[in-house]
């Protein structure tokens, strides 16, 4: 046989190999990409030195700060998170970077002598009732007034928290905010309403917060829940405020 023959059918060969392979190939399904979209919701840790808030509360604090971000409403990517249903003996209080998903403080805070004794149950925007308010703010400026370095909070919710100005209700240290207070009384001291900090942390808290961040103070209150605009993100009238 010859060379040319030999080449001439080693040719058909490969030629039969190749449209089977390009046969094989088209009866088989396209297969879809393993991409998905990166998950929006912020995760607590599994595993993690710092506690976070609980998953449910955090998960709350996100819709609300979300919401205000697409609304213009906030200047800086933290969150302050207070979960007033927890004690005043426990560190309630979180600022989180949400960004790089940490936790840069986790502290305790006092709530206002109308709201309750070791817990809050009351919550108002009236003035005069000494009372804590729920809902959403926005971290203002700061000056130095009776009880010291404070920071200014603005309630962005009617109804719910937008008499804090007029209130003054306001981030401050307090000497009643501390583990010693916690052993004289079985609770820490209590406020006029404002989100009391300890004197050894409040103005770095401050420091770090001020000037356009998100402060969330949760109860599970489920008036609260449904009429806010935060959490239902009603983002035309939040920016209209």
């Amino acid at each position: 046989m010859s060379r040319a023959v030999v080449w001439v059918r080693l040719g058909v060969v490969l030629l039969a190999i190749l449209s089977v392979s390009v046969a094989d190939a088209r009866s088989k399904p396209p297969q879809r990409s393993t991409w998905r979209r990166p998950q929006i919701r912020l995760q607590v840790p599994v595993a993690t030195q710092t506690p976070w808030p609980r998953q449910e509360v955090l998960d709350l604090a996100m819709r609300a700060y979300r919401c205000g971000l697409d609304a213009g409403v906030f200047d800086r990517p933290l969150l302050t998170v207070i979960d007033y249903s927890l004690p005043s003996t426990e560190r309630r209080l979180w600022v989180i970077d949400v960004p790089r998903h940490r936790v840069l403080f986790h502290e305790l805070v006092a709530h206002g002598e109308g709201s309750g004794d070791n817990y809050a149950v009351e919550f108002s925007n009236e003035p005069g009732s000494r009372q804590t308010s729920l809902g959403v703010f926005r971290t203002e400026d700061v000056y130095r007034g009776g009880q010291g370095y404070s920071l200014r909070l603005a309630g962005l919710e009617p109804g719910v928290n937008d008499l804090a100005m007029e209130r003054r209700i306001v981030m401050h240290g307090a000497d009643y905010v501390s583990d010693r207070a916690v052993n004289a009384l079985g609770r820490l001291g209590r406020s006029w309403g404002c989100p009391a900090l300890a004197r050894n942390v409040h103005r770095r808290v401050i420091e770090r917060i001020k000037g356009g961040s998100a402060l969330f103070a949760y109860y599970p209150d489920t008036r609260w829940f449904k009429r806010s605009r935060f959490l239902q993100c009603d983002v035309t009238r939040i920016a209209k405020r």
